[in-house]
């Protein structure tokens, strides 16, 4: 994590004897003193492409390997996801006349002589299979030509076909034998009935007789299940769902080592994730596989704007996970395309990237704040002042009302012009969590933001190295939830926070534990997941003043205001006992509603035990006006007490 220099042990021993005499029964005092408003960003979003996260996961294109991008034609690898339906020839090929410049494969299909039936291909998703669905209906799209002019007419049948041959719902598009230059077909078609199981395929397939000795080219090839708010090229419903659930302050994007790319040439460019998606070359990703990049800048910025969340967008900054940095007198280049980046989402439309944002469809620019500048920069530490200077002191000339956010250590580089925020990255134990739930309250107030990007309880092993937690448990959960109390506590200082990674396809699994896993019908919400989103929506306006915790206790707490006027407690145990805690309020509150998280510690909601932790909402009453109250907080628990 970004390594900070700050005065908390001290703090924490005086604060350790202050309240050792009450460990037992905890009193907390609340006073009329306002601290700082919580900022609206303060609990946010990380998305980046791993686990295939994007591509398979909340980018809703159902088809894999849709365009051929990044594979070596004439190779069997080349087919991968695709299938011969009844003797046709497939061949991925270096097509003589591309469908596009950033495409240039094709899929070549022969229709042989002798067959009966239907004959054509079909592609197996993200999952060996695609789940159908009855009176959903798909939208599939493809272009088409043919290599040299042939008297054929006829149709082909496009929609799902069970492995076994049985059709489940299709429709019908007119091909011509005349077409020798790319045109593209759009149809939908609604299944009648849904399959007993995924083991079906999105075909095209012909009549074998009529089309025998017929060879057609395919490109760009696509299948789109309804959207999310119905956006054109838009996201899986359910997975955007999950994240709105949580009201995130932010979204981050696109990622952390997936915008750095494994060497300069594969870093993440935003020009080649906007427009056509027949114009989008795609790329092989810092994960190990081919990003369609089809969930682009547009994309994401569409997706803060459906999540009313402010973006805060990742710029590349010159380095790559190679270990290459380009050297300071060839940076420019790169520079003047994060500049362009920028204006693509802020500028007007008599900006040539402004005017290129409303042709796709948003004359508006989009709010935008915070700009990042690359990532997890102390892997570089050596060449990141140079580039931190180069790119700040363009970026800031041409943009004077943005914020810049560095990412390497806070002391090691030195960096000028002095970082304003500073982005912060904690993969650590449940335990040093709870330990360090007082890590920002030693800091200097000098103007310094701090934006916990990255992080998460990911392991019982202090070293990392083992026993790295498949999915989150209870008491990790519990343990980010008492760093978060000091992320809110310290809200004068921290702009915002969020768990990382956010999503994970099972079965494409690259890093654990994640907050959001996903197959291909059901998403499954972590523990960590739910302190998430009670903390978010229950963020509150302004943080009450109130008596300490015990840093090195095991009960933490916030208290804060809402816009209804409600004191909003969260209070954490991570302790395997119950612990009571008396509340002390200058005002008298009789009752409201309370949230409990809670389960035994190595609990995880997992395939096999989805639902096993939840929060459980109940009223709330103390049986007249009171000001004084004694809450239970039951072992490895997060609660969520608003009071009125």
């Amino acid at each position: 994590m970004v390594q900070l220099t700050n005065s908390w042990t001290t703090l924490a021993a005086v604060l350790s004897l202050f309240v050792a005499s009450c460990q037992a029964d905890t009193t907390v005092t609340v006073t009329t003193t306002t601290g700082p408003a919580i900022p609206k960003t303060l609990w946010g979003q990380s998305f980046e492409d791993v686990n295939h996260s994007g591509d398979g996961g909340l980018y809703a294109e159902l088809l894999r390997n849709r365009a051929f991008q990044q594979v070596t034609p004439n190779t069997p690898e080349a087919l991968n996801f695709w299938h011969s339906i009844n003797g046709a020839e497939l061949n991925v090929i270096a097509d003589p006349v591309p469908v596009s410049k950033a495409l240039p494969n094709s899929l070549q299909v022969k229709i042989p002589t002798g067959r009966f039936g239907l004959t054509g291909f079909g592609n197996e998703g993200y999952n060996g299979g695609l789940k159908v669905e009855k009176g959903v209906t798909y939208t599939a799209s493809f272009y088409y030509r043919f290599p040299t002019a042939s008297s054929f007419r006829g149709t082909v049948a496009v929609g799902y076909q069970t492995t076994s041959g049985l059709t489940l719902g299709s429709t019908s598009a007119t091909i011509s034998g005349a077409q020798t230059t790319w045109l593209q077909v759009s149809v939908t078609f609604t299944p009648a009935q849904s399959a007993f199981n995924n083991n079906n395929y999105f075909t095209i397939v012909f009549d074998s007789t009529a089309a025998a000795g017929q060879t057609v080219h395919f490109a760009m090839l696509s299948l789109f299940p309804p959207t999310y708010r119905s956006r054109v090229n838009g996201l899986r419903p359910d997975l955007a769902t999950a994240l709105a659930e949580m009201q995130p302050g932010f979204l981050r994007f696109p990622g952390g080592r997936n915008l750095e790319g494994n060497t300069i040439d594969t870093r993440w460019q935003w020009n080649n994730t906007v427009g056509k998606l027949v114009d989008r070359p795609g790329r092989v990703g810092t994960w190990g596989y081919v990003n369609t990049d089809g969930l682009g800048l547009l994309e994401f910025l569409t997706l803060c704007e459906d999540l009313v969340t402010t973006p805060i967008m990742g710029v590349w900054a010159g380095f790559s996970l190679d270990g290459h940095s380009v050297s300071e007198q060839d940076l420019f280049p790169y520079i003047q395309q994060a500049i362009d980046q920028i204006n693509f989402a802020i500028a007007p439309t008599s900006n040539p990237f402004g005017l290129l944002r409303s042709q796709l469809g948003h004359s508006a620019p989009f709010a935008l704040t915070y700009i990042e500048i690359g990532n997890e920069e102390f892997f570089s530490s050596d060449t990141y002042a140079s580039r931190w200077r180069f790119f700040t002191t363009v970026l800031s000339q041409n943009f004077p009302q943005l914020r810049f956010i560095a990412t390497s250590y806070s002391n090691n580089p030195v960096l000028a012009p002095d970082p304003t925020h500073w982005d912060v990255h904690s993969f650590k134990t449940p335990g040093w969590f709870a330990q360090n739930s007082f890590f920002y309250d030693g800091l200097a107030r000098n103007g310094t933001m701090y934006l916990e990007g990255e992080y998460a309880a990911v392991s019982n092993d202090p070293i990392q190295r083992h026993d790295r937690l498949p999915y989150p448990t209870m008491k990790g959960a519990a343990s980010e939830a008492a760093y978060m109390t000091g992320l809110e506590r310290n809200s004068d200082i921290v702009l915002g926070s969020s768990y990382s990674p956010l999503l994970n396809r099972i079965g494409d699994t690259e890093i654990t534990p994640n907050l959001i896993s996903f197959d291909i019908s059901t998403v499954y919400r972590s523990t960590s997941f739910y302190t998430q989103m009670l903390f978010s929506t229950n963020r509150g306006v302004s943080l009450m003043t109130s008596t300490l915790p015990n840093p090195s206790g095991t009960i933490f707490w916030t208290i804060t205001r809402n816009s209804a006027s409600q004191y909003v407690f969260k209070i954490v145990n991570v302790a395997a006992d119950l612990e009571n805690v008396t509340f002390k309020l200058p005002v008298s509150v009789s009752a409201g509603t309370l949230i409990v998280l809670q389960g035994d510690p190595e609990a995880s909601n997992t395939p096999e035990t989805p639902g096993l932790v939840v929060p459980v909402t109940t009223s709330y009453s103390l049986s007249g006006a009171k000001n004084t109250f004694v809450y239970a907080a039951p072992p490895y628990s997060v609660s969520i007490l608003r009071l009125l």
